[in-house]
């Protein structure tokens, strides 16, 4: 049985993202909390079962990563394999047809995930051995769509309509790091180092950032985990 608190984070944080309201550009709004709630809790309960003083933190999902498997950039093979997430993905109640939820049969893989958690792998062969100090989260749980099925990253909404949305992250983020007694955050790209700071204002905590892995970032084309790993050796950071 997954940990109380986990179901009372996502419960919470599901009834308030599921009151709020987009308009166009954005058609479609996927919701893994929902649909892929099996896996995520799994995700929870085996890997966040106590203090995890280093979070890294992500923007928010990938359609063929945390989309399909529910765990931050949750590339299927190594969420598999390399976690050994195994529970059942519905589908949402609503989908885009260029863009379906097809969980563990996904063809398609995620070069944000796939780069970030083979990165882990290399540093950590035994994901507990990561797990005992890390953890990864996304900052926005939701992932948004135009209406060809093209995906809208949080930082191209209108500020209008981000606004409660961002609310809503920034307490569920104060929430996670409480309950994980997190003193670094490391944001996967600057966006998510800015909402940490934003949030998490007066925490005796610390906010660094790391490259993000997308190949939509020009530098993450040429030796992404050899720029991550000089990051962390200037942080000091094993």
């Amino acid at each position: 049985m997954a940990d109380a608190f986990w179901t009372a984070h996502l419960d919470g944080l599901s009834r308030r993202l599921g009151g709020l309201r987009f308009s166009a550009p954005v058609a479609h709004v996927y919701n893994p909390l929902v649909y892929a709630r099996a896996p995520l809790l799994q995700y929870f309960e085996r890997y966040a079962g106590g203090p995890r003083e280093i979070l890294f933190l992500g923007m928010n999902p990938g359609p063929f990563g945390m989309v399909q498997t529910g765990i931050p950039f949750g590339e299927i093979a190594l969420v598999r394999d390399y976690l050994g997430i195994d529970a059942p993905i519905l589908a949402p109640a609503t989908q885009h047809p260029r863009r379906p939820v097809l969980g563990w049969d996904c063809p398609r893989s995620e070069v944000s995930g796939k780069r970030l958690w083979s990165w882990v792998r290399r540093r950590h062969p035994q994901a507990r051995d990561f797990f005992s100090r890390h953890f990864v989260a996304n900052y926005c749980p939701l992932a948004f769509m135009e209406s060809g099925g093209k995906n809208i990253t949080p930082d191209k909404m209108k500020p209008a309509e981000v606004h409660e949305l961002f609310a809503t992250c920034d307490d569920a983020l104060r929430e996670l790091v409480g309950h994980l007694q997190t003193r670094w955050v490391i944001g996967v790209g600057q966006f998510a180092r800015k909402r940490a700071e934003a949030a998490l204002a007066g925490l005796e905590l610390r906010v660094d950032v790391i490259p993000h892995p997308s190949p939509a970032n020009p530098a993450a084309n040429r030796g992404w985990d050899e720029a991550v790993d000089a990051v962390l050796a200037r942080l000091g950071l094993p």
